[in-house]
């Protein structure tokens, strides 16, 4: 009858060896195992903080567009007030003296129709008197138009135009040949304008056709 080997101490070591490697492989297996775990981790948490921060970067953008459009519309709108208040400006220094130029043409007017009969008495009278004083009533209506065409005030000559609503007023409708229907024919009160604008309107007949 043979009895059992007993292990060789050889033999226990190598065993002992084959289940260190073992051992050590697997450890290094799960330590692999949890450091890619952990990388996909940080990875995952990387890409959520560059989409945060996309996100408030694209809010940023669209807030900083809106105030450029607040500002832009701001500024447009700082422009139109300083053209306006300009304009006012400039509009009360020419024609802040309107209503004084619509009392001065009256003055003007009774100065010439003055003129115009003293100059019919002077016809029918050979007084010097009346002389001197056409003379003197032409040289006062000279003066007020010049005064007047100084400060931008000038007389309408609208005879032989056209009718202009704007400027115009009519009173009357003569027959008249050879003239287009529509034409100023005669004035019964001079019209005027400052700077441009009609500030008292000419009283003017206009011609028609005759019929006959």
């Amino acid at each position: 009858m043979m009895l059992p080997q007993t292990p060789t101490l050889s033999r226990i070591i190598d065993t002992w060896e084959c289940s260190c490697v073992f051992s050590t492989a697997a450890q290094q297996r799960n330590s692999g195992d949890d450091c890619n775990t952990d990388d996909t981790q940080t990875s995952q948490k990387q890409l959520d903080t560059v989409r945060a921060l996309e996100k408030k970067a694209m809010k940023l953008e669209e807030q900083i567009n809106d105030l450029n459009i607040r500002y832009q519309r701001a500024v447009a709108d700082s422009e139109n007030v300083k053209r306006r208040t300009q304009k006012f400006v400039e509009d009360a220094k020419l024609f802040g003296i309107q209503s004084f130029c619509r009392d001065l043409v009256e003055v003007a007017d009774m100065v010439e129709k003055t003129t115009e009969h003293v100059a019919q008495e002077k016809l029918n009278s050979e007084e010097a008197a009346l002389q001197t004083i056409s003379e003197g009533l032409l040289l006062i209506g000279a003066k007020l138009q010049s005064v007047f065409a100084k400060h931008g005030l000038r007389k309408m000559n609208p005879i032989g135009g056209a009718y202009d609503p704007y400027d115009h007023e009519v009173v009357c409708h003569v027959p008249s040949e050879g003239m287009k229907p529509g034409t100023v024919t005669i004035v019964s009160q001079d019209g005027y304008k400052l700077h441009g604008r009609t500030i008292r309107h000419a009283h003017v007949g206009l011609a028609v056709e005759s019929q006959q």
